[in-house]
């Protein structure tokens, strides 16, 4: 591999931001991994730069809610992550996207949609970008696999792979 790999985690709670960058950090891949909290944050991070890889949870507060002094970012929303798809697409931004939730299902109007609903639904929306939708759950090794197995069906720009 010529270069590191460029990571980009969307999620706001940092314990599974822990998780998942140890899990990251086993695979031995030289890799830089960076982090964004919120939509907004994480727009501002995919104007700078398009990573080779995003993992991005489904529920995100619009704006960044642990900053001292800063306002606050609201409450999560279960659209979160499908509204930094929606503006990836908008801005014509392109990489590959792993969704990593930790909801079984998703309130829509008429009842639930559990987890392999949504990543339908997604895959139809976004095929271009959605590679895979994982269900996270700190107690149980099973997302790693999951991610594991993710990772290894990737091929990156360039040609590389993992």
């Amino acid at each position: 591999m010529d270069r590191e790999l460029v990571v980009l985690i969307v999620e706001d709670e940092t314990p599974k931001i822990t998780q998942i960058e140890l899990f990251l950090r086993s695979l031995c891949i030289p890799m830089k991994i960076d982090h964004a909290k919120s939509v907004n944050s994480a727009l501002d991070r995919l104007d700078e730069g398009t990573p080779d890889l995003l993992l991005l949870d489904m529920s995100l507060p619009t704006m960044d809610i642990d900053i001292v002094g800063g306002e606050a970012g609201g409450r999560p929303q279960g659209s979160g992550g499908i509204e930094v798809l929606r503006n990836m697409g908008y801005a014509n931004i392109s990489c590959p996207v792993i969704v990593i939730t930790g909801y079984e299902a998703f309130p829509r109007q008429g009842g639930n949609v559990d987890l392999s609903g949504i990543a339908k639904e997604l895959k139809e929306e976004f095929p271009t970008l959605l590679r895979s939708v994982l269900h996270y759950n700190s107690t149980y090794e099973t997302w790693k696999d999951e991610l594991r197995v993710a990772f290894k069906e990737l091929e990156f720009k360039g040609g590389r792979g993992i």
